[in-house]
């Protein structure tokens, strides 16, 4: 699979840890990959931020990684997250990845010396991991977590030189997700934040890699259904149902997200430390979100 065949709506599927001895429940994996892809999704990602990439050991991501790869048939995308804070460690688990069958992965920037990473290095970073890596390098704008905001100048330099298929954006703001759609024309564009799906799909977008999606991935479909079809009331009326959902992501980040899966009936399993469930109360916001 190509970079350009991933498209539509992805879903980075969290990863359940088992709530006593924080090992990863596989069992719980494979039953929710299944689960969102029977609800529609294009594709999964695996050991994405949702999957709290930054906890899994390299051992961990092989697994996840394998089993990705077992239950997403071929005619769907698999996308591992590999970014870390070296290169070394980029390309160690890039090439673990790509190893276990991933069409293509998702690499976030450094961001513990966020102030010394000049344009210089961060485009040494993402080179250098494109360079030894089998598969196509998707580029993860995720401020928010890194600290770091990519350049969409920098990000259209390692395009042309060949080094970058495409980027998700997560900053949740569509100013820069248009500048990315400008600068990538010829690249794959993601948005991350479901509340903005419509509008860029609008700007061209070959769509979303949200964690909303895991656990409300009919609705989100319904958005790109009904945009491919043309019906653009339809979608707008399923997108304004999008944005409050987006508020459990944004506000409260993979506890919440986790925390809403299992409302919604799927395995949401417990995180790892140093994260901790909601608290009773944001439980109920996350129920009067999702009008549980």
């Amino acid at each position: 699979m190509t970079a350009r065949r991933i498209a539509g709506v992805v879903a980075p599927v969290p990863t359940p840890f088992d709530s006593r001895t924080e090992d990863v429940d596989f069992a719980a994996f494979r039953r929710n990959v299944v689960a969102v892809l029977e609800a529609g999704a294009d594709g999964i990602v695996v050991a994405g931020s949702t999957g709290e990439n930054a906890v899994l050991t390299p051992e961990e991501l092989r697994e996840l990684a394998a089993v990705g790869r077992e239950m997403v048939p071929a005619s769907r995308g698999l996308v591992v997250g590999s970014g870390a804070e070296s290169t070394r460690a980029a390309r160690a688990l890039t090439h673990i990845a790509a190893e276990e069958g991933a069409d293509a992965v998702l690499v976030r920037p450094p961001g513990y010396f966020g102030r010394e990473l000049t344009r210089d290095a961060l485009g040494g970073y993402y080179r250098a991991v494109a360079e030894a890596s089998p598969v196509p390098v998707f580029a993860y704008n995720i401020p928010r977590y890194t600290g770091v905001a990519l350049a969409p100048e920098l990000l259209a330099e390692l395009a042309a030189s060949g080094h970058l298929a495409g980027v998700k954006d997560s900053s949740g703001d569509v100013s820069a997700l248009s500048a990315y759609r400008r600068a990538l024309p010829g690249q794959s564009v993601f948005v991350g934040s479901a509340a903005l799906l419509l509008a860029a799909l609008e700007l061209g977008c070959q769509g979303g890699i949200l964690a909303v999606a895991c656990f409300a991935p009919r609705l989100c479909k319904a958005v790109w259904d009904a945009f491919a079809r043309g019906d653009l009331g339809a979608a707008t009326a399923h997108e304004a149902r999008l944005g409050p959902l987006q508020e459990v992501v944004t506000r409260y980040g993979p506890p919440g997200v986790k925390a809403a899966m299992e409302i919604a009936g799927f395995e949401g399993g417990a995180c790892r430390s140093p994260l901790v469930p909601l608290t009773a109360r944001d439980l109920d916001h996350v129920r009067q979100l999702l009008g549980a």
